[in-house]
């Protein structure tokens, strides 16, 4: 509304002048030496504005014709750059979908076209990668890393080929590098982080870290968590070495991250030696709490020094009771009892708290019975036999990370590199790691599986007096059978057991079945029903045989075009078209030129 008014205003102004210049009367001379031009004002005014116009036309017809070569050359460029972005964007979706061929035709357009755009390059070693071709994608990447605009990225292509060649060592000097460039990248600090942590250099760990959340890769909690992670890796490391800064790296530990088992278990035991009982006593019970584990129950039951076997059964019982029944980690509070009354010569009671379990035992229970059998009555067969069905028992919780399960924990996933990776849990399958080899199945297994345990044969009551039955006189047993083993060794001594007997392959036993003598005049037996068969423990594994799946190969992730549109899902569309023009428009020569003039 006001540039209307405007525009209005302007219009009666230039008709009012007009009019005053109209009614302007006389004569204008203009006299130059002998030359003198004599004429009324309307008319000078017309003539002046007609002379302006002229001097207008004629410069506009100069500048356009002094332009010309500029435009055509700048026209031109722009239709190669058209060119260039339709290749490099048809290529980009060629690689999304996966075809090779048709990236790489793509990808020489665009380097005729564009070789200077960076995008081209892109799709240029995305093309080499999806071909398998590792020499030309990193010769493009090389290219890219001496780039200014393209720098990181070349180096993140640099990286990802060094990790498929295995090449770890290059791979993290080119992590280092891009860290330089650019603190918020997260690929380069993750890489960087799990290499220190390997190198066992905490310090340059706990520097990454630092980075890590002043760049505002990671929150305040997460930033806690790992940095206990890593201090609490760092007192493990230095626990016999440096007392004094093991000591004070698992404090502070225990502070950021209260529920960290080996912080707890450390820390409890520092408290522990200066006589702290009472605060050694809260770490563990915090983190018992969030994670039920072994280690933790035996830092709790020897937190207080000199106390006897019944003092610590006691205790566990105590930390075992804050655990309920309906949570998981109740079985480890179950285990912790059975082991402590087993050290305290609570036979008794270490059978009650497994019995619930023994129908499907796992091998921490199997082991324990076979400990129970050894040290309660010297029983070597029955020692051995749950010794075989720990063998092909279900696993017990381990130290899990991306599949590979540990014995012991680690601050770094040595699979992916990920920091505070392993988690207390039943793995799903056990992948190579340190433990001892697995047994096999054997006959001997089987028999000593099969055979019911040894049973008392008492005589049914009867009107006759029927006298006891001969028993044949029992071997003394050997001396490894008679003398229970210590309970930290005792499973690693039935497990050699197990295998000296299973190289063997043979069906003896130390203690052979008593059969009663048959009198002369036998007594009707009472009828007893026979042993029900016993569950199979051994089961096959069906996954066993089953081939690895082949490694995804890895490609840059693909950046869209920042002037690509689209699928447009109206209708095909030639984009081509749309940005150079129509055929007619394309055509060379004084055909195109007067084409794209409207002639």
């Amino acid at each position: 509304m006001l540039r209307i008014v405007l525009f209005l205003v302007l219009i009666a102004l230039a008709a009012a002048g007009a009019a005053w210049v109209a009614d302007q009367s006389g004569d204008l001379v203009l006299t130059a030496g002998s030359f003198r031009i004599s004429t009324t004002l309307p008319r000078f005014v017309f003539l002046l504005g007609l002379f302006a116009a002229s001097v207008v036309l004629v410069w506009s017809i100069l500048t356009t014709i002094w332009r010309m070569p500029g435009r055509l050359r700048r026209r031109r460029h722009d239709k190669r750059h058209a060119r260039g972005r339709h290749a490099i964007t048809h290529g980009l979706l060629a690689i999304g979908h996966g075809d090779s061929a048709l990236a790489r035709r793509h990808a020489e357009a665009a380097r005729r076209h564009a070789p200077n755009d960076p995008l081209a390059l892109l799709l240029h070693a995305q093309s080499a990668q999806l071909e398998g071709n590792r020499d030309e994608a990193q010769r493009v990447f090389r290219a890219m890393a001496e780039r200014e605009d393209t720098r990181l990225l070349g180096l993140r292509g640099l990286f990802i080929e060094a990790q498929r060649a295995d090449d770890a060592v290059g791979a993290v000097m080119i992590a280092e590098e891009a860290i330089k460039l650019s603190p918020s990248a997260t690929w380069a600090s993750h890489a960087v982080l799990g290499f220190r942590c390997a190198r066992g250099d905490w310090s340059g760990a706990l520097a990454i870290l630092d980075s890590n959340l002043s760049a505002g890769l990671i929150d305040k909690q997460t930033y806690r968590r790992q940095r206990g992670v890593l201090l609490a890796a760092r007192a493990l490391e230095l626990e016999t070495m440096d007392r004094d800064v093991a000591r004070e790296s698992v404090m502070e530990a225990v502070k950021l991250a209260p529920t960290l088992v080996p912080a707890a278990v450390l820390a409890a035991k520092f408290e522990s030696e200066a006589h702290q009982v009472r605060r050694a006593m809260k770490m563990v019970e915090a983190a018992w709490l969030a994670n039920p584990h072994p280690d933790l129950a035996d830092a709790y039951a020897h937190v207080k020094l000199g106390d006897s076997a019944w003092h610590r059964l006691q205790r566990v019982e105590t930390l075992a009771a804050k655990t309920p029944a309906d949570k998981p980690g109740y079985v480890e509070g179950q285990l912790a009892i059975a082991r402590a009354a087993i050290e305290a010569s609570e036979f008794a009671r270490a059978r009650e708290v497994l019995a619930p379990y023994l129908k499907d035992p796992t091998q921490r229970v199997a082991l324990l019975m076979a400990e129970i059998e050894r040290t309660e009555h010297g029983d070597g067969g029955r020692a051995r036999a749950w010794t075989l069905r720990a063998v092909r028992a279900r696993l017990d919780p381990a130290w899990t990370a991306d599949g590979y399960v540990s014995d012991r924990w680690r601050p770094v996933s040595p699979v992916t590199g990920r920091l505070d990776a392993f988690q207390w849990q039943a793995p799903v399958a056990s992948l190579p790691s340190d433990k001892g080899p697995t047994l096999e199945s054997s006959a001997f297994e089987e028999a000593m599986l099969a055979a019911p345990p040894p049973k008392r044969v008492t005589a049914a009551p009867s009107e006759a007096a029927v006298e006891p039955p001969e028993v044949a006189p029992l071997p003394a047993p050997a001396a490894q059978d008679n003398s229970p083993p210590q309970a930290k060794d005792a499973a690693k001594e039935a497990t050699k057991e197990v295998a000296k007997e299973t190289g063997e392959q043979t069906a003896k036993v130390d203690e052979p079945v008593v059969t009663p003598a048959e009198p002369a005049n036998p007594a009707p037996a009472p009828a007893e029903s026979s042993p029900p068969a016993p569950t199979p423990v051994f089961r096959t594994r069906a996954d066993l045989s089953k081939p690895a799946s082949a490694p995804t190969q890895t490609v840059i992730p693909i950046v869209r075009a920042p002037d690509d549109p689209g699928i447009d899902d109206d209708g095909p569309s030639d984009e081509f078209t749309e940005q150079i023009g129509t055929p007619k428009a394309q055509a060379g020569g004084w055909r195109g030129f007067w084409s794209r003039w409207g002639a």
